[in-house]
């Protein structure tokens, strides 16, 4: 007996039904990145692995799918190195190339390789696949989409204040009640020196990005296994444990890195953000997190992220600052900050809640019955007339039992079937079925348009 096949653990199989949801969410979220002014673009579903490789820390290249390099892959590789077994090392032999593990890295190799092309400030957007090699649970995939926006070229903070705009507008559309959670990575880099620890910087937002996860006490625990002293943990407690609205919390840390210049330019900036939207129109809640990291390292400013308030998921959405990420490619001093909407967390959370709109599924709007050869030439004609108006019409394929035609307009849920037989075609009429109501009419095919237009 032949095997039964099976999908990767991590990707997910979606039917008719599920994509037209799916492509509601991108639909969506690519207005929005229209209305807003960003441009889209594209890159390859794989880049080299010299593009990838260490520009997510430690962590992230852990996750990164390598591709085998086709042909002889042995080629250049001695006995001594295989029998080492030494996966890293080996790997570095014959894996050149990775599927993409986010796309701001590929857009930053995207602007060095065409910024003689383009014209700065340069606003992005991207819908496209990206893979890890993740532990696959719930909301979290090995193969997922993400969707986009990046403004580089400037380093105005009005891109952040729109950015904030843009997330909240997405959200409101889809009808999903979100948290925007915001922080600074100066004010972050100001608590590592303050502290007392600023080579320690990575290790200290790592851990404390968790504490949602694990809970102060596994925070702690962590910092411990990472070096930190308990002198050094004992001043971060009071910031872990900041209470009240944004401008207490604010000033709370505000005393705390005075004297520090990056910390302080951190909260000058996130002042001016979280000042600026306070007078925009505004429906998502916007919440100064002192605990929000993101353990990516290249972010350095302003970063985001947006937690669903009505479902038990990871965060949806987030982003940040990244001024030096193009220097790693060769072009200084070129600022950017970016926003992602993971649209798979997006399309759980609305299944979850039930928030697709009726006409969001996408169905044929009228079967044609097949009597046969002479029927099927006549139903073509006038269906032609109807995708002309913008109608979606099928007939069936073999002319059978209405039996079976009529079970496969109640399977597509397809709301009205057309027959026409002979004294159709001599009178130039149409019965038309309402498979709700269950009534039936001869109409004309003018008549069929106003119909189904309506």
């Amino acid at each position: 007996m032949a095997t039964a096949p099976s999908r990767p653990k991590g990707t997910r199989d979606f039917s008719p039904v599920e994509m037209s949801k799916r492509n509601y969410i991108f639909d969506t979220i690519r207005a929005a990145f229209n209305l807003f002014g960003f441009k889209q673009i594209e890159t390859p579903a794989m880049e080299n692995l010299s593009t990838l490789m260490g520009k997510y820390g430690e962590e992230g290249d852990k996750l990164l799918f390598k591709i085998q390099n086709s042909g002889d892959y042995f080629n250049g590789i001695t006995d001594e190195e295989l029998l080492s077994r030494n996966a890293t090392k080996l790997a570095s032999k014959f894996c050149e190339k990775g599927l993409r593990y986010d796309l701001t890295v590929p857009f930053a190799r995207y602007v060095v390789m065409h910024r003689n092309d383009i014209v700065f400030p340069f606003k992005r957007y991207q819908i496209q696949p990206v893979w890890r090699a993740d532990r696959p649970q719930k909301g979290r995939y090995r193969e997922f989409y993400q969707c986009d926006a990046d403004v580089i070229g400037s380093n105005s903070l009005l891109n952040e204040v729109e950015l904030v705009q843009l997330i909240d507008h997405v959200f409101t559309q889809l009808k999903i009640r979100v948290a925007i959670k915001i922080n600074n990575r100066k004010i972050l880099a100001g608590i590592a020196e303050v502290i007392g620890e600023p080579e320690k910087i990575i290790d200290i937002t790592i851990a404390i990005d968790k504490l949602d996860k694990i809970g102060l006490d596994g925070v702690v625990a962590e910092l411990k296994d990472k070096g930190i002293t308990d002198e050094s943990i004992e001043k971060l407690l009071p910031i872990l444990q900041a209470q009240g609205n944004n401008q207490e919390k604010l000033a709370i840390i505000a005393e705390v890195l005075k004297g520090n210049a990056t910390g302080e330019k951190g909260v000058e900036e996130v002042n001016f953000i979280l000042d600026t939207i306070s007078s925009l129109s505004i429906n998502s809640n916007v919440e100064l997190d002192l605990t929000l990291a993101r353990g990516l390292n290249y972010y350095t400013g302003a970063i985001f992220e947006v937690k669903a308030l009505d479902v038990e998921i990871g965060s949806i959405s987030g982003g940040g600052r990244y001024d030096n990420l193009t220097g790693v490619f060769g072009v200084d001093g070129m600022s950017g900050v970016g926003i992602s909407f993971g649209a798979d967390r997006i399309y759980d959370v609305m299944n979850q809640l039930n928030l697709y709109p009726e006409d969001s599924i996408v169905n044929t709007q009228v079967l044609f019955v097949n009597f046969g050869a002479k029927e099927a030439a006549c139903s073509l004609g006038i269906m032609s007339t109807l995708r002309k108006n913008g109608i979606s019409a099928e007939i069936y394929p073999e002319a059978g039992k209405m039996k079976k035609q009529m079970g496969y307009a109640n399977s597509h849920n397809i709301p009205y079937v057309a027959i026409i037989g002979e004294s159709e075609i001599e009178n130039g009429t149409i019965a038309v079925k309402d498979m709700n109501s269950g009534e039936q009419r001869q109409m004309t095919a003018a008549e069929l348009v106003e119909l189904l237009k309506k």
